[in-house]
C-alpha cells in the first residue's frame, strides 16, 4: 500500500492539485473545497494529497497564491508607471471577480507571498512615479486597501445576486426607486445618485476611483 500511494505521489504535483482546487472553489465556493472532494476530482488518495499540501487551508492559500501571481506576471515592469498601476489595479479586480474567494483569503491571511506580491507591485510603481519616502508606506496602503476592498464587494455583490437569482439591473433600480423617493433636502446627492445607479458600470467606476487615488497621489511629489 505504501508503494501504490508513493505512485499516486508522484503522478500528481503541487500545481495539478492547485488547478483542481481553483475548479472546486470556482464552482461551489470555499465550502466545495475538502480533501475528499480533491481526491475523489483526481482519482486519488489522501496520502499522495498530502505528500504536497499540508490541509485545506495550505490549499486554499496556495490557490489564492496562483492567481495573484498570474496577475502580476501580466504587469509590463518598463510601461509608464501611472499605467502600470491601472493594469495592475484592474487585473486584481478582474481576478477577483472571477475567484470571488480570493479577496476573502487575502484579508484573512495577509502575511501570505500574495499579498506581499501586490504591496511589491504597487509599492514599487509608486516609488517609479516619485512619490517621496515618507509619503510612499501611506499611499501604497491606501490605494492597496481601495482596490482589494472594492473588488472584493464586488465579488461579494455578484454572489448575492447570483444565491437569490436577482437581476443587478432590477435589483439596483428598486433600489434607485427607493432612493428618489427620500427627502431631496436631506439627501440631495442620493437624489442625483439615483438616477445613474441601475445602468452604472462597474469596473469603469471603480477605475475611476483608481484615477482619484493616482491624482492625490500626484500631488505628494
Amino acid at each position: 500500500m505504501a508503494k501504490r500511494t508513493q505512485r499516486r505521489a508522484d503522478r500528481l504535483s503541487r500545481e495539478v492539485i492547485v488547478k483542481a482546487a481553483t475548479d472546486l472553489l470556482d464552482t461551489g465556493g470555499e465550502a466545495a473545497l475538502t480533501l475528499r472532494a480533491i481526491t475523489s476530482r483526481l482519482s486519488t488518495g489522501y496520502g499522495a494529497v498530502y505528500h504536497h499540501v499540508e490541509n485545506k487551508s495550505d490549499l486554499l492559500a496556495a490557490a489564492t497564491d496562483d492567481i495573484i501571481a498570474g496577475v502580476m506576471t501580466g504587469v509590463v515592469v518598463d510601461a509608464e508607471p501611472r499605467e502600470a498601476l491601472r493594469t495592475v489595479a484592474l487585473g486584481l479586480f478582474d481576478a477577483i471577480d472571477a475567484h470571488p474567494w480570493v479577496g476573502a483569503q487575502l484579508s484573512r491571511e495577509p502575511w501570505r507571498p500574495a499579498l506581499l506580491e501586490i504591496y511589491e507591485c504597487i509599492g514599487g510603481l509608486l516609488d517609479a512615479l516619485g512619490v517621496p519616502g515618507q509619503a510612499l508606506f501611506d499611499a501604497a496602503g491606501a490605494l492597496v486597501n481601495y482596490v482589494l476592498g472594492v473588488a472584493g464587494q464586488n465579488a461579494a455583490n455578484a454572489r448575492a445576486h447570483v444565491a437569490g437569482e436577482v437581476d443587478r439591473t432590477a435589483f439596483l433600480s428598486a433600489i434607485a426607486a427607493q432612493w428618489a423617493e427620500l427627502d431631496p433636502g436631506k439627501y440631495p446627492f442620493v437624489h442625483k445618485a439615483a438616477a445613474r445607479l441601475p445602468e452604472h458600470d462597474d469596473r469603469e467606476q471603480f477605475l475611476s476611483g483608481v484615477d482619484i487615488f493616482l491624482a492625490g497621489i500626484a500631488t505628494l511629489r
